[in-house]
């Protein structure tokens, strides 16, 4: 080997460029070697190149295959579609060397491939861009499963050519393009694409590193969707699951409030007892409305929204009671609907129950107070047992009460062929009313002579005229109609001595007759409110009384300050009221006699000479001489 023929050899080793492999036949011309000589050199530079261009290729495929491998590791670490697309892309256009580099995926549902991820690429259009099968180069991949390529796409006439796909691309300005299908088995997912913006021509080794990469970023697809799936699997399993903890929460609570509801109903709880219940397994606030009507179209025991609060109707035999309402829970399942109703219908069957267990009460009392009035010579121990079952007090003075609903259009009754009908509800009303009153109060109440009599208890500092006014006003407001009340005066022991009954129910009528005649219906009162009058119907004659309540401030006064007042309303009336001849007879000055006149005034109030007044205090003026009299 000569000297020239080494030089190859150094060249080879050191990677010179293809140019320096032309200088050792230059330098063996230049020192004139031999035709024989130059063509030896000839053939060790063509044999130096050849080997040159087989180690370019070794180290080139070797760089490609290290490339991607490190790609199929890169992309075997991705987990999500995005990042593995957008991945797959910037590889492509990176070991390619191209200026663009995009992919697209078939659309089953639409039959084409869309523009999914592009990397170098400027052109919104181009980004949006949507191939029909078999159109442009990429719908022929994707159409074929086979890869093309062309180095002037425009000039190729083997693509169907539309004036979207030319359009779009024209504004990327490419020309040279790549595609390669994105398969799965004999599927065509989509297509991967590496283009130039001038025309070049890629090698069948690109051709091929491109497709081998396309089958890697295939499978980092596939398994990008599956993970995908399979997140989305566990989401749905996790809802599901939610789901059914929050549905065997729901059960327990329903299990755990028919629990509670049964337990209320066996040891007689009441309604207040329910809707706390209730409130706290549904965890809103449940109340029980009586002014409530039912719902329109529903069904007794069902429930039906109201806004945000659900309604559920509590009735029985036909008859509502109320309502069950739950406040702001718009969204309710059904087995929480389920529970308010189950609730509605307990509470509904607490009602009834309560109803008919007062209703017997009722007709206890009622047979109680109606023995006393009309059988009084009844066993006192008798009575006195029944009483205390009905946990009556027997000891309380008592005050029997008369009652009578009084509308302001009973005068057109005559008229009205419903006024019977309404007359009869009243006395209905008045009745229940009266007994719940006398429930509470441990009393009796019964109905009689087209109203109600009541036996209630004073309590202490209480007389017959404030319990006469306070059963007015509670019956009134729970009737919303008037009620007028006639008392009678207390009676001391009445089970002990039941034939005082009858006579304090005449006296309590006869006070109540007085009202109705002074037009004074809706209230209550007792003899002793109604002055002279209440003295002419009480069975007591309450002479002293009757004088202390209207001129006993006078004669205490008088008592304490020996002064002669009541004297001088005795001669000022019996003068006419005429102050002159008032003091003739009192031999006093006209002066003094005002004076007293004014201290009389001051004693009983600015009205007293007003013509009911005066008639009254003339009648008491008499008695209390009469009194004087008998004393002395």
């Amino acid at each position: 080997m000569t000297h020239e023929q080494a030089s190859y050899l150094e060249l080879l080793a050191r990677g010179a460029a293809t140019e320096a492999y032309d200088r050792p036949a230059l330098l063996a011309r230049a020192s004139g070697a031999g035709a024989g000589e130059l063509a030896e050199l000839e053939q060790a530079k063509q044999l130096a190149l050849r080997v040159r261009a087989e180690l370019e290729g070794r180290r080139r495929r070797e760089a490609e295959l290290s490339a991607l491998f490190e790609t199929a590791n890169d992309l075997a670490g991705l987990r999500d579609l995005d990042d593995v697309l957008r991945a797959i892309v910037q590889r492509a256009r990176s070991l390619l060397g191209t200026e663009v580099a995009y992919l697209s995926l078939n659309d089953p549902a639409h039959g084409d491939t869309y523009m999914r991820v592009t990397e170098g690429s400027v052109s919104a259009r181009f980004q949006q861009l949507r191939l029909g099968m078999g159109e442009g180069l990429g719908g022929l991949v994707a159409q074929t499963a086979r890869p093309y390529v062309t180095d002037d796409y425009f000039q190729d006439a083997r693509f169907q050519h539309t004036r979207t796909i030319d359009t779009a691309v024209g504004d990327e300005g490419l020309v040279a393009i790549l595609g390669v299908p994105l398969t799965l088995g004999s599927q065509v997912i989509g297509v991967l694409f590496a283009a130039d913006r001038r025309a070049r021509v890629f090698e069948r080794g690109q051709v091929a590193l491109l497709g081998s990469f396309a089958a890697h970023a295939a499978i980092a697809i596939d398994t990008a969707n599956l993970l995908a799936e399979t997140r989305s699997a566990l989401a749905e399993l996790e809802r599901a699951n939610d789901i059914i903890r929050e549905h065997n929460g729901v059960i327990e609570r329903a299990s755990e409030v028919h629990d509670r509801l049964t337990e209320l109903v066996l040891r007689g709880g009441g309604v207040a007892d329910v809707t706390a219940a209730v409130s706290e397994v549904l965890g809103g606030t449940v109340e029980f409305a009586e002014e409530r009507a039912r719902p329109a179209g529903i069904s007794a025991g069902h429930a039906t929204p109201d806004g945000d609060d659900w309604v559920a109707a509590v009735s029985a035999g036909g008859e509502t009671f109320g309502a069950l309402v739950l406040r702001e829970r718009p969204d309710l399942d059904p087995v929480d609907l389920r529970t308010l109703e189950r609730a509605a219908l307990v509470t509904s069957l607490l009602l009834l129950a309560r109803r008919t267990a007062g209703e017997a009460e009722q007709r206890v009392r009622g047979e109680l107070l109606d023995d006393l009035l009309d059988a009084p010579d009844r066993d006192p121990r008798l009575l006195r047992e029944r009483a205390a079952r009905l946990r009556t007090d027997t000891d309380a003075p008592h005050v029997v009460l008369a009652a009578r609903v009084d509308r302001a259009d009973r005068d057109d009754a005559a008229s009205d062929p419903d006024s019977a009908g309404r007359e009869s509800a009243d006395r209905r009303r008045l009745r229940s009313a009266a007994s719940h009153l006398a429930a509470t109060r441990q009393g009796l109440a019964s109905a009689r002579d087209g109203g109600t009599v009541l036996l209630l208890p004073l309590r202490p500092g209480e007389n017959a005229a404030d319990l006469a006014r306070q059963t007015a006003k509670h019956l009134g407001g729970a009737l919303r109609d008037p009620v007028t009340v006639g008392a009678s005066a207390p009676v001391t022991a009445p089970l002990a001595h039941p034939e005082r009954v009858a006579p304090a129910y005449a006296e309590a009528r006869r006070c109540l007759d007085a009202l109705r005649l002074l037009r004074r219906s809706g209230e209550g009162a007792a003899a002793e409110d109604l002055g002279f009058l209440g003295l002419l119907l009480a069975d007591t004659r309450d002479i002293e009384g009757f004088v202390d309540r209207t001129i006993g401030q006078v004669v205490a006064y008088d008592r304490r300050r020996g002064t002669d007042l009541v004297r001088t309303m005795d001669a000022y009336f019996a003068s006419g009221m005429s102050p002159a001849r008032t003091k003739d007879d009192l031999h006093v000055h006209v002066n003094t006699v005002a004076q007293r006149v004014e201290r009389i005034g001051r004693l009983l109030g600015s009205d007293w000479q007003s013509p009911a007044r005066a008639l009254e205090i003339q009648l008491a003026l008499r008695l209390h001489a009469l009194s004087s009299a008998v004393i002395r």
